[in-house]
């Protein structure tokens, strides 16, 4: 018997007797909080350095706890919704700037690039049935992740409204529709949300309108989309854009797709004296911790690996390298060139300093930080950690 089977079946020995495993959903809209230096521990708890030499770990490339169900092991997605992302936050700002700098009416169409699981986008859905959000991203599990969990929940009218792209920022007209077959759309919508508006007629028209298509394949040139008011990359999803000309080229084909009656990109940035050096940091949640670690920091080139780890408490297991990324740290005068290069006529950065990483031994879900509030500058004494908004208006 391998290694791997005595881990599993230790594993199932461990599990029996346990119930489900329930997760911590965060619901204060004011938190914006997709930072992980908004919680920058110093330390890093005897309980995961322990385990990071235990056997039994689990490495997200084996993809092991997916297949078998026994495992009970979470989504890696739901994890990462749940730690890293703060959408009502998000939308709260996008839509001050708007208003701020475009100004004359409400915006109602937005883009999400880096879009991931495209849970800003669903959220962006709620509460104006007017709005409408697409979404594209390189990653078509997470796509498919986010038809199956995301939008349903929007609603019955959810998949009308919203339209995901499996492609390249830096190649979008050649992204490809994400279609989802009718018969799991219909399984999909939960019959028991808004019950009055769920009726037969409405899922019909759903199916026939939405991201169902019937082609083979669909590309973002031939669909048609109104300009949007709002595009958006966060998650710091432009690190992982190493060159200044596919910066340069991706901010240009954002400045396409913009209305033309005006309207803004936004993205996030993170730095500090913090963020140029080795760093493991966690973040501690009701059922599990959410770890950054951010490998040694190469000056010349400006890179650095980030992996996310995960310790799910209740099962006594570790989910590393849920997430992995290649990133590019760039400066703000860099973004602040690239954006004016590709054609926006102001650039604007709002910036909040964060907790020092020297002060912070221990951090609780999205505690830390989440009083401190952006505030626009043009110019910022360097931090040992700072979050940005930085805001192109075309």
């Amino acid at each position: 018997m391998g290694k791997r089977e005595k881990q599993k079946q230790k594993h199932q020995r461990s599990q029996r007797g346990k119930g489900s495993y329930n997760f911590h959903q965060d619901e204060d809209g004011d938190i914006d909080d997709t930072a992980p230096f908004s919680s920058l521990p110093e330390e890093v708890d005897k309980d995961l350095q322990e385990e990071e030499e235990d056997e039994d770990c689990v490495d997200d490339n084996t993809d092991e706890q997916e297949q078998d169900p026994s495992l009970d092991m979470p989504s890696k997605f739901l994890l990462y919704q749940q730690s890293v992302q703060s959408p009502k936050g998000d939308i709260s700002y996008m839509q001050k700037f708007f208003l701020m700098y475009v100004g004359g009416r409400m915006p109602l169409h937005l883009q999400e690039d880096f879009c991931g699981t495209a849970l800003l986008s669903t959220e962006w859905l709620r509460g104006d049935s007017r709005k409408t959000a697409v979404g594209l991203d390189l990653d078509l599990e997470a796509l498919d992740w986010c038809m199956e969990n995301n939008i349903p929940k929007v609603g019955a009218d959810g998949f009308s409204r919203i339209s995901l792209f499996h492609g390249n920022v830096l190649q979008p007209l050649q992204s490809k529709l994400v279609k989802m077959d009718p018969r799991q759309l219909i399984e999909s919508i939960s019959l028991t949300q808004k019950g009055d508006d769920v009726q037969a007629g409405v899922l019909e028209s759903n199916i026939q309108e939405g991201s169902a298509a019937e082609d083979d394949k669909i590309f973002k040139r031939d669909f048609p989309l109104p300009g949007r008011d709002i595009i958006c990359a966060f998650n710091y999803s432009c690190c992982c854009l190493h060159k200044r000309a596919e910066l340069v080229l991706y901010f240009r084909h954002a400045r396409e797709a913009l209305s033309s009656k005006g309207g803004i990109f936004v993205m996030d940035l993170y730095g500090g004296s913090s963020s140029e050096n080795k760093l493991r940091l966690q973040r501690r949640f009701p059922n599990f911790t959410y770890v950054w670690e951010q490998d040694e920091f190469d000056i010349i080139q400006r890179k650095t690996r980030i992996s996310l780890h995960f310790h799910l408490k209740k099962q006594h297991r570790k989910l590393r390298h849920a997430f992995s990324y290649s990133w590019r740290l760039w400066t703000l005068p860099e973004i602040r060139d690239c954006l004016e290069e590709a054609g926006f006529r102001s650039v604007h950065f709002w910036i909040r300093a964060m907790p020092d990483s020297t002060e912070i031994a221990r951090t609780e879900g999205f505690g830390a930080g989440k009083d401190i509030k952006y505030e626009e500058a043009t110019s910022f004494e360097q931090q040992d950690s700072w979050n940005a908004y930085i805001v192109g208006v075309a």
